[in-house]
């Protein structure tokens, strides 16, 4: 044979492979899963070590919108006084700020210091990746917080209690993500994730390898006591139709469950007129990519979901009960007019309507796509957390500013990048222990003697 039926033949060849392999794909043939999952956890893993490893590429830092730091505007006879958790993306850390910015205490523990052989995360990202994603202080000063990898997958990295010294009290490393809620009684709320391999009865569609959500209830020092997968819950619920509409790059994501809250006797009562099977006990859930964005209500008992809706929102985060038995929640991506494409909206759940809403305007937009919260103030003001932009804002009934932060925290070769702010929360100081308070006073004291 000559030089040129060699080039030919091995050219039938590979056009032979190429067709080979596409008809293997197409019809789902084996080893076309396996080829698949490896495809995919070797594009995982080479984002992992390439793009990750400066850690300015990653989600956790933005282009900032002003080289303003800190407070930026405040009207004290609007805000509601007190003081601020946040948590930032620059590194394992959670701050607490007065009113004029100052940082009167500070929590850091870096992951490499927390994890050992029992995490479920068995090789981390550096610590400049990883963030507390959701932390919550207690009266004594102990925090508990949620590790998040930015860049892996799954990326929920844990969740740690640590005194007000940030010594560890107690550690969980299964893979907690994005929240959790605390009980009367000390109980913990949160939620863990990890790959299912097997298929879900009725929902052959999805791309396995899946990202299986579930509710974790734990003990107040942080043993797990009851484990539900949301993902069978929603498949075993009237509503598992909702599965049939999640879009074809979330398939193998196909919740991404982003909040909790537990209804007490109150929450419940405030929604039985408007969610008739709200009990005390059930979950408020929000999905994020559930046919677009879902809210609904979990049934620990039953293990199910009992009612759901989606509404005129996308890609949502923060689902909070009202007094009015109206929800509360951060709006990502269904705003369309001028002044950003986030909003916060108020809504019937009976109706799944617009009650009322909050969104930027040019000048000061609301713009956030990923992450993003909201607190209701006692005097009715919202505390907003426009997580990528790295700003807080409070904003009055009327939809005016009363108090604006930005992240002091900056990168990049000129500072030209802001660390995210992934949770906000407004403090009474008087809802503190008068030991811990008197020591936050102190270094309040000691700052301004500098």
């Amino acid at each position: 044979m000559n030089k040129g039926g060699y080039v030919l033949f091995a050219l039938a060849i590979v056009f032979l492979a190429f067709v080979g392999g596409l008809v293997v794909a197409v019809a789902e043939l084996f080893p076309s899963e396996l080829v698949r999952n490896a495809y995919r956890a070797g594009g995982a893993l080479a984002l992992k070590y390439s793009y990750y490893s400066d850690p300015f590429n990653s989600n956790l830092w933005t282009p900032a919108r002003t080289p303003r730091r800190g407070v930026t505007l405040h009207d004290p006879n609007r805000t509601y006084p007190g003081l601020t958790l946040y948590t930032s993306g620059e590194g394992n850390k959670a701050l607490l700020v007065n009113m004029d910015g100052q940082v009167v205490h500070e929590w850091r523990r870096p992951f490499s210091t927390v994890w050992d052989e029992s995490a479920a995360t068995r090789s981390p990202v550096p610590d400049i990746q990883v963030y507390f994603r959701k932390a919550h202080v207690f009266p004594n000063g102990d925090l508990l917080a949620i590790y998040i990898g930015a860049g892996d997958t799954p990326w929920g990295y844990g969740l740690v209690k640590l005194d007000k010294d940030s010594n560890v009290i107690w550690k969980n490393l299964a893979h907690f993500h994005h929240d959790f809620a605390i009980t009367k009684d000390g109980t913990i709320y949160g939620l863990t994730h990890s790959f299912r391999k097997q298929p879900l009865e009725g929902a052959s569609h999805l791309d396995l390898p899946v990202i299986e959500d579930f509710l974790v209830i734990l003990s107040p020092n942080g043993k797990i006591l009851k484990k539900i997968s949301l993902l069978e819950a929603v498949n075993r619920s009237p509503y598992s139709r909702l599965l049939e509409r999640v879009w074809w790059f979330t398939l193998w994501d196909p919740l991404h469950t982003n909040s909790i809250e537990v209804l007490d006797p109150d929450m419940a009562a405030h929604l039985r007129p408007k969610i008739p099977v709200a009990a005390p006990g059930q979950v408020l859930i929000s999905f994020r990519e559930l046919a677009g964005g879902t809210i609904a209500l979990l049934d620990v008992a039953q293990e199910k979901i009992v009612w759901a809706v989606r509404g005129p929102w996308m890609a949502q985060h923060d689902a909070d009960v009202l007094p009015n038995g109206n929800l509360l929640l951060f709006d990502n991506l269904g705003h369309f007019g001028p002044g950003g494409m986030s909003r916060i909206l108020e809504v019937n759940p009976a109706t799944s309507g617009i009650v009322q809403s909050y969104s930027g305007t040019p000048e000061k937009p609301l713009d956030n796509y990923l992450r993003g919260a909201q607190q209701l103030l006692p005097n009715r003001n919202v505390l907003i957390t426009e997580s990528n932009p790295g700003r807080l804002l409070e904003v009055a009934p009327n939809g005016d500013i009363v108090w604006e932060f930005y992240n002091p925290a900056r990168g990049g070769k000129n500072n030209e990048l802001i660390a995210v702010v992934s949770y906000a929360q407004r403090i009474d100081p008087a809802t503190l222990a008068s030991r811990f308070r008197a020591e936050i006073a102190g270094s309040v004291s000691a700052g301004a003697g500098k």
